[in-house]
């Protein structure tokens, strides 16, 4: 059954053992993270060993997932070279590693043989699917969830294949 989606703290807060999230776009447009992008463009890098310059909200919902026992795993197909944005997000994606998640990268090239939905999707405990919409310039258009157990099965099997291929943030070069 499709239906709209709970705020994404809740779905998060009722998750049991894995969240998975696939990312296949080279852009997004979120206003709330607009500062930060420009700041990054300007040449500012937050300073690992500073946690108050780079923590965040998400980032303590994230901890607090996998201090339950969560793993929360997200995988990025991206265009090679990266789009500027992809590079921010690179030079960024050590506070996730610090908060608990697991990140991978695949060049989309590497992704031609798989079968991907044609939006990012997070799944829950490989029971519901959450997808995000976004328009052709990124900006972020809403939201959805279903637990339908063919499209379940589409999204786990997708972010598998992408995962298997993937390169661990940690050896992964831009």
């Amino acid at each position: 059954m499709w239906q709209s989606a709970p705020p994404f703290g809740e779905l998060l807060a009722g998750c049991q053992r894995s969240a998975v999230h696939l990312e296949m776009r080279d852009h997004y447009d979120d206003p709330d993270e607009a500062p930060r992008v420009s700041a990054w463009k300007s040449g500012y890098r937050p300073d690992p060993a500073d946690r108050s310059t780079w923590w965040r909200p998400w980032l303590d919902m994230v901890s607090d997932t996998v201090a339950r026992g969560v793993e929360i795993r997200r995988a990025r197909v991206v265009s090679e070279p990266v789009s500027e944005y992809t590079n921010y997000l690179y030079d960024g994606t050590f506070a996730n590693v610090a908060a608990g998640e697991q990140i991978r990268w695949l060049a989309r090239r590497n992704a031609s043989d798989l079968a991907l939905p044609g939006n990012d999707f997070w799944v829950f405990d490989d029971r519901l699917v959450r997808f995000g919409y976004f328009s052709g310039e990124g900006a972020y258009l809403g939201d959805d969830v279903t637990d339908e157990p063919a499209v379940v099965k589409l999204c786990v099997d997708a972010f598998e294949g992408v995962w298997s291929r993937a390169t661990p943030h940690e050896e992964y070069r831009i």
